[in-house]
């Protein structure tokens, strides 16, 4: 510990300290309130269901008190499927391409069983936003493609059928990314509060109370967006931006929480400040340009635009990361396709903090966004009593990705058009 002090400053001492000694105290009221909310708002696990968490083996003091608010949530086991990026760089160095490429059979037997027991699964999300940095990205890439066939069936099984949830814990990588000007030990702290901050969550409120009001003010902006059915919306900035998505005839707005076919609620990001809808696969038209830097693969994506023509991305630009964009883009044959359209106005808390988190899972509740890659069965209406096949039929994209990347701006001008009537949904990049 005194080497550990060593050349610190002695602000940072007292929070080297209270991270080694004092954090009981955070464990009993806010980390412990937080994984009450993750396990219960977020999965909402349900008595005698498994569970299944993932996360990074640095997180294991946080992991440690999630894994019993699930058991007190009523889970009947937890498991655990832990990741380390270090490790991952490694792996990638180190094995083959046909290694990396195959799906050994005690995976199968997994991803079998998680088809049989139904775990609500939780994503703890902790990485550092360029941690696998100068990872061959083609063999990443082609050991993804080579695996993706054998592990979809498996995917699409569970689809509709299971509560998850995404959340975050900050580490002193990713919290030195975010707040620079800070030490190691100040940025994590920071990080912290501000992570607690976007998901309603303080000493002494309630948290439960906080988060279905949020829910019920989410579902007004859907129910509004629905009764107008709208053919497409016209996206146009000053920084270029000028497009147009076509909609599903048959597709709904949605946002907060979802339900499964067994009827349970669930919300599947925490946070979200978004109301979203997947647009119609293969009808877009025009430029989006990038107004926040995105996080792929462990790499940063910055200042890049997108211009689509039937419905494809066919040209693209990145200030950095123009190789990374290009293989996300061109993963699969319909990457280069829309999975999603996302509304969130620029006056939202997390935008309003100034805070670029450099992970999308808030960053994208900071700005409006598109996604490429796969759109949600949840945006069909009737969703539930539809197999995969006749969502796809719809107009629901289908992909190996789905990557959110943020649009919105201060200007941002979004109309809705039904039958040639012109309905203004944002202005100056707020609601109308």
């Amino acid at each position: 510990m005194i080497l550990i002090l060593q050349n610190h400053t002695e602000n940072d001492k007292i929070l080297i300290i209270f991270h080694k000694y004092g954090c009981d105290f955070l464990k009993k009221t806010i980390m412990r309130k937080y994984a009450r909310l993750i396990a219960r708002k977020g999965a909402n696990i349900q008595k005698n269901q498994p569970a299944k968490l993932y996360a990074s083996v640095d997180q294991y003091e946080f992991i440690t008190i999630l894994v019993d608010e699930c058991y007190k949530a009523g889970a009947s086991k937890v498991s655990l499927e832990w990741e380390y990026q270090s490790i991952t760089k490694l792996e990638y160095r180190h094995r083959t391409l046909k290694s990396l490429s195959k799906v050994e059979k005690w995976e199968e037997e997994k991803l079998k069983l998680m088809t049989e027991e139904l775990p609500c699964r939780i994503y703890i999300l902790s990485e550092d936003p360029d941690g696998l940095k100068g990872v061959n990205q083609e063999k990443m890439q082609k050991a993804r493609i080579a695996r993706y066939p054998i592990i979809k069936p498996y995917r699409d099984a569970i689809e509709n059928r299971h509560q998850w949830t995404i959340a975050a814990v900050p580490s002193y990588e990713w919290a030195k990314k975010v707040f620079p000007e800070l030490s190691k030990y100040q940025a994590y702290n920071r990080l912290w509060d501000e992570i607690l901050k976007t998901v309603h969550i303080t000493e002494d409120n309630d948290p439960d109370a906080i988060w279905n009001e949020h829910n019920r003010t989410l579902r007004e902006k859907c129910d509004w967006l629905n009764s107008y059915k709208f053919d497409y919306l016209h996206y146009k900035s000053s920084n270029g931006t000028d497009f147009k998505a076509w909609l599903i005839p048959e597709g709904i707005w949605c946002g907060g929480c979802e339900m499964t076919k067994q009827g349970v609620v669930f919300n599947p990001n925490l946070p979200t400040e978004e109301v979203f809808t997947s647009p119609m696969a293969g009808k877009a038209e025009g430029k989006v340009v990038s107004t926040k830097p995105l996080s792929y693969e462990g790499q940063l994506i910055e200042n890049f635009s997108i211009t689509f023509k039937d419905g494809k991305a066919v040209q693209w630009e990145a200030e950095k990361g123009q190789e990374l964009l290009t293989k996300m883009i061109t993963m699969d044959e319909t990457a280069c396709m829309l999975g999603e359209l996302a509304l969130i106005p620029k006056n939202s808390p997390i935008n309003e903090s100034g805070i670029l988190f450099l992970e999308t899972l808030f960053d994208e509740n900071a700005s409006c966004h598109l996604a490429l890659g796969a759109g949600f069965n949840d945006c069909i209406e009737g969703h539930l009593d539809k197999t995969n096949e006749e969502c796809r039929a719809l107009g629901i994209n289908d992909s190996m990705i789905h990557v959110d990347f943020m649009i919105g701006s201060d200007d941002l001008e979004i109309t809705g058009y039904k039958d040639g009537k012109a309905v203004p949904i944002f202005k100056d990049g707020k609601w109308c």
